[in-house]
């Protein structure tokens, strides 16, 4: 919103633009109305943490249709077949009817002249609940409809099922936004504004979407000023801990070469573009000036690796307290990590996504297991918090892709576990939903979208994002093995060490990982160098060389059994015939998970 607002000032500046935060004020009417019980991490997990399921929708489908038990039934069903927790979203519904007639009373006392919706995932229907209210009462107010959840044929399927939203704007808006505005203005039909969805009589008409990609010159600054606003008086200001919200680049540099096949974001904007690190150093210095707030989240789908050169040694000479987010690639070497911690950047996201090379070739991530797990060995060594999933379920995948991984998992507890080990659904745009040659032939809307949208599925086949297939890949007792032992290193991790310590020319190793006893390890001489020189990543071959090149004298039988004895002791990671030592240098400080706030 505070990119879409600096745009409408730039492009028209004698309009006024006002903003309704429908995401707050939903947290602090649930707050008022149901006298504390209703709270802001409430919103979070059927707003947002329910995403696969639909819950945040759902609650206000039944304003929407103008029935309030509308979907219960069918939401009752689903959950009870998946063991879905949903009391938190039947004790909102009730509040739904009332929260859109007060928000449509709030925000015509603005006169608009022009309503926009920016929708993403789960935002969708509390939108069009609201648009359909507006335009109920008023209806010579023109409803512009964009974001995410427009993009493509999901943009068009939104416009014809739904006659209140006047235009859909697909893609990116910098371009298309003020161009459909210089139209309502002169009334004319804007046909010649690519990716606009308009009505011509009573037909849908949807301009064919362009090539053409925003330049990140033509990007405008974020205005949060409205926002700051709304949040300091709000009585939810004390449940959360805002953060900044920055954009330095769009699309994506890996995905331009080799799409990951589960992946569908970006939809039809993959091309990367990124400003100068000068320029997103400038608006950084300009929000948190203006904002006295030091958490920055970077909205980035990948970091530019020029941002390593002429971005990120910004921020860590600037001498500021920054705490930045970004997700970056898996392979990220150990200065680029270590730039990141210095820089301020307190938690990353590097879609590592497997342990398994064969599972990440299947992906077309374009990285090793090996490469993973230095990087989250790396992650400790840096304090920096990583976030990732465990996902599984790709075609052509087998149970022997997982065995030896599954083994493995107790060595690495020490290492950030990921949030989960979760199967794989299909979005729209990633190639496995563009090419059902690569196994998902089968496909349809998600069960979930039932309980959401009054629709016939050859609509929802249009209008939505997730998709249910055949399952794929393991299943059964491999499945379950992978989930237990995902869970079990998730339980055991947080008192869980393995640390090098250096004692003159010994190199001590303290095993204090949970399931094992406690213990130190001590090595000398070519085995001290072995460890260290596999912090890298080694086949026993190029270490036997790396060794003999260091001066010393091994037999390669002797390392051998050094390797199988390291091993043993999961000391060592082995992903093929490549080994990644386990230990760590740094030991952070970590934070029981939900200690936090969110925001």
């Amino acid at each position: 919103m505070g990119l879409l607002h600096a745009l409408v000032r730039q492009a028209r500046p004698g309009d006024e633009v006002r903003e309704f935060h429908g995401s707050l004020r939903w947290a602090e009417f649930l707050l008022e109305r149901s006298g504390g019980r209703l709270r802001p991490g409430d919103c979070v997990e059927v707003g947002s943490d329910s995403i696969f399921h639909g819950l945040g929708d759902w609650v206000f489908s039944g304003v929407l249709y103008d029935d309030p038990g509308w979907g219960t039934g069918r939401l009752r069903e689903y959950a009870d077949a998946r063991g879905v927790f949903v009391d938190t979203a039947l004790a909102m519904r009730p509040h739904a009817a009332e929260f859109i007639a007060e928000s449509a009373t709030r925000v015509l006392a603005a006169d608009p002249d022009v309503v926009g919706f920016t929708s993403t995932f789960m935002q969708n229907v509390s939108s069009l609940a609201l648009a359909r209210e507006l335009k109920a009462r008023r209806p010579e107010v023109t409803v512009v409809f964009g974001g995410g959840n427009c993009d493509g044929p999901m943009g068009h399927a939104l416009h014809r099922n739904h006659r209140f939203v006047d235009h859909v704007v697909r893609g990116e808006g910098e371009y298309a936004l003020p161009a459909l505005l210089r139209h309502l203005d002169a009334g004319t039909p804007p046909a010649d504004v690519p990716g606009v969805c308009w009505w011509d009589g009573e037909v849908s008409r949807a301009n064919a979407e362009t090539r053409r990609t925003v330049a990140p010159a033509d990007i405008p600054s974020p205005d949060y000023d409205q926002w700051q606003a709304a949040l300091d008086a709000s009585p939810v200001r004390e449940y959360v801990h805002p953060k900044l919200v920055v954009e330095g680049a769009r699309g994506c540099w890996w995905g331009e070469k080799h799409h990951c096949t589960f992946c569908g974001l970006n939809g039809s904007s993959m091309a990367f573009r990124a400003k100068p690190g000068e320029r997103l150093w400038a608006e950084i210095d300009r929000l948190v000036r203006r904002h006295r707030i030091l958490d920055v989240v970077s909205v980035d789908n990948i970091i530019d690796m020029a941002y390593f050169r002429d971005f990120l040694p910004r921020v860590a000479d600037s001498g500021w307290d920054l705490r930045l987010h970004y997700e970056v690639k898996s392979n990220l070497t150990p200065d680029q990590l270590e730039l990141l911690g210095r820089s301020g950047t307190a938690h990353i996201q590097p879609g590592i996504e497997s342990l398994g090379s064969r599972v990440l070739d299947l992906m077309d991530k374009g990285v090793t297991g090996a490469r993973n797990v230095r990087t989250l060995r790396e992650c400790e060594n840096h304090a920096l918090t990583c976030s990732w999933n465990l996902l599984y379920g790709f075609p052509g995948e087998t149970a022997d892709d997982y065995a030896p991984v599954i083994e493995q998992l107790p060595a690495l507890v020490h290492l950030q576990p990921p949030s989960g080990a979760h199967r794989i659904q299909l979005e729209r745009f990633s190639p496995h939903f563009t090419d059902p040659q690569l196994g998902f032939g089968k496909r349809r809307p998600a069960a979930m979208y039932q309980h959401v949208y009054d629709l016939p599925e050859g609509e929802l086949d249009d209008l939505v994002y997730l998709f249910d297939t055949e399952d794929a890949g393991i299943r059964g007792p491999v499945e379950r093995r992978l989930q237990e032992a995902v869970a079990r290193w998730r339980a055991g991790h947080p008192h869980s060490r393995l640390l090098f310590e250096e004692d003159g020319e010994t190199l001590l190793v303290h095993d204090r990982r949970h399931g094992r006893p406690p213990a130190t390890h001590r090595f000398t001489g070519w085995r001290a160098g072995a460890l260290r020189r596999l912090e890298d990543g080694r086949t026993e071959s190029a270490l036997l060389r790396l060794l003999t090149a260091d001066g010393h004298d091994v037999r390669p039988e002797a390392l051998g059994d050094w390797i199988r004895h390291a091993f043993s002791l999961g000391l060592l990671f082995r992903d093929g015939h490549t080994y990644v030592s386990l230990p760590t240098w740094d030991e952070p400080v970590r934070m029981p998970e939900g200690a936090g706030v969110g925001g």
